[in-house]
């Protein structure tokens, strides 16, 4: 009825253009409502056309109800994937204690129980099952007798025993009162973490590590006269099996034949399965070369050695010229690590009818990064925390960073430092067109989704510690969760000092000259 009123009590020139501005406005609304609505509020009224501001009017209140809608929309897609990601975490649990029981003969339950289908005889096996494997893992949850094959279980190939140990947090001094606790459990020698704790972490070795990954800095020749040089007193002074990319060791053996024991792998198939290997990493390079180390390693990661051969030293504490005094200490054992989180992050396509239909999980050491790219636009990008709205970041992009990459491209931004133990989410943005948005710190145990709107002027681009640049169309997400594998580095000292000493040195933080000892003084 409105727009009939509008055509009737208007003249013809108007008539006209009122039939083109309502055509018009129902093809544009139905693909930008905003946009539409802007253009015809920001058009000058024509009198005081009490039905023309009416309209107006109506049609803004039908933009809101659209934008809420969509904002539901995208709260119910977070909550899904939250319980995605529940679902995930439970089945991982079931089949982790169906591995055990399968490894562990005192876990197997008896034939007669197995075949009945009695719920109570059910509910007493569960039990049962449960006390064996509290008896034959113990409080560390590494079964004694569990041994891990070198290659598949019908091969010849010679058994490997993978190093276990344990770890504990603890007290400065010997006369503290507070007793040692085992915070994180344990699966086959690779660590979890099942609980948080601000103490410092120790390592100590049950048995002797065999077998070492060397991952190196490629293009540098000292990389590769300490790389062959270390190797060398690995294998004659330790005994202990090599390991080194395909690259290395065409380099090794252009250098001699005697590298010929060294092993190395082939596909990504043999990559997945070095954590079932290795019993320690060492790396040759800079923070670039750990943030290498991290990302070849999809799940469980050993006990990473940083030496630092590098620009910056921030995660590599470790000086190579007393390579052998430290790797001594190491292998001999117990060593302060640092638990560093990372974030595990799911590409969710618009395209895609569920949450379940997501990209490959990609792991970041560091951060994730939501730019612009190489449009001349601010990036529009809806924010969700669990089930909860956020913000709208409207700027250059968003950095999603763990604790250890707080020094990295978030300080750069404006982000706190943070202590690399500290379990947290940092939500730092990039050149934010506001002045009031400053960055947050999140919980850990928070799922965040980063969605790009369909009324988004241009896509956004996401990449994850600087590489595998994914580009977001309007309507796709990116959905970050704390990953349940950390990566354990070795600390020099301990976490808090070699984290200050790296500050210190890499960042001469409030470094300034000392105030004079002979100025005004109160009275």
């Amino acid at each position: 009825m409105l727009p009939n009123k509008i055509i009737n009590n208007s003249s013809g020139d108007a008539n006209m253009a009122c039939s083109q501005s309502e055509n018009g406005f129902v093809s544009s609304f139905s693909l930008f409502p905003e946009k539409a609505v802007q253009e015809l509020l920001q058009s000058p009224v024509q009198g005081s056309d009490d039905h023309l501001i009416e309209f107006s009017e109506t049609l803004r209140t039908v933009a809101k109800a659209l934008r809420r809608v969509a904002e539901g929309k995208a709260s119910a897609q977070a909550e899904a994937a939250v319980w995605k990601h529940k679902y995930e975490l439970e089945r991982a649990r079931h089949q982790q204690f169906e591995n055990r029981g399968k490894s562990c003969p005192e876990l197997q339950p008896d034939h007669d129980d197995m075949r009945t289908n009695n719920p109570i005889n059910r509910h007493t096996l569960c039990n049962e099952t449960k006390e064996r494997s509290e008896r034959c893992c113990s409080r560390n949850g590494i079964c004694s007798h569990e041994v891990l094959r070198d290659g598949s279980p019908d091969s010849d190939s010679k058994m490997i025993r993978k190093a276990s140990f344990k770890l504990s947090w603890c007290c400065k001094g010997d006369q503290s009162d507070q007793q040692k606790h085992d915070i994180v459990s344990f699966e086959r020698g690779n660590i979890t973490t099942a609980q948080r704790s601000s103490k410092q972490i120790s390592l100590k070795w049950e048995s002797s590590p065999q077998t070492v990954l060397i991952l190196t800095k490629p293009n540098s020749v000292s990389v590769q006269i300490l790389c062959a040089e270390m190797i060398r007193w690995l294998r004659q002074q330790k005994e202990l099996h090599i390991y080194v990319e395909p690259r290395v060791r065409v380099e090794l053996l252009v250098e001699s034949s005697y590298f010929n024991f060294v092993e190395t792998w082939k596909d990504d198939k043999e990559i997945s399965a070095l954590h079932t290997k290795v019993d320690l990493v060492i790396t040759l390079g800079g923070d670039g070369t750990v943030l290498w180390a991290a990302s070849m390693f999809k799940g469980p990661v050993p006990p990473v050695v940083p030496f630092s051969l590098g620009s910056l030293g921030f995660m590599t504490p470790f000086y190579s010229e007393h390579y052998k005094e430290c790797l001594e200490s190491i292998l001999k054992g117990p060593i302060s690590i640092t638990l560093r989180h990372r974030l595990q992050c799911h590409v969710v396509r618009d395209a895609a009818k569920n949450e379940y239909e997501t990209e490959e999980p990609i792991l970041v050491l560091n951060e994730v990064t939501i730019d612009r790219g190489i449009s001349s636009f601010l990036t529009n990008l809806e924010c969700y925390c669990d089930n909860s709205f956020v913000t709208c970041v409207q700027g250059d992009g968003l950095i999603l960073s763990t604790t250890s990459g707080s020094t990295a491209y978030s300080l750069a931004a404006g982000g706190s430092m943070v202590h690399p133990q500290v379990p947290g989410i940092l939500f730092t943005p990039i050149c934010p067109h506001s002045l009031s948005f400053r960055p947050l710190i999140m919980p850990e145990h928070v799922t965040l989704r980063v969605q790009v709107p369909f009324n988004s002027r241009s896509p956004a681009w996401a990449s994850f510690d600087g590489k595998d640049r994914k580009q977001l169309e309007p309507g796709d997400a990116l959905v970050c969760s704390m990953a349940p594998w950390p990566v354990p580095t070795a600390c020099l000292v301990d976490s808090t000092n070699d984290f200050l000493r790296s500050i210190h040195e890499g960042l001469h933080w409030n470094l300034r000259k000392t105030q004079s000892f002979d100025g005004p003084r109160e009275s």
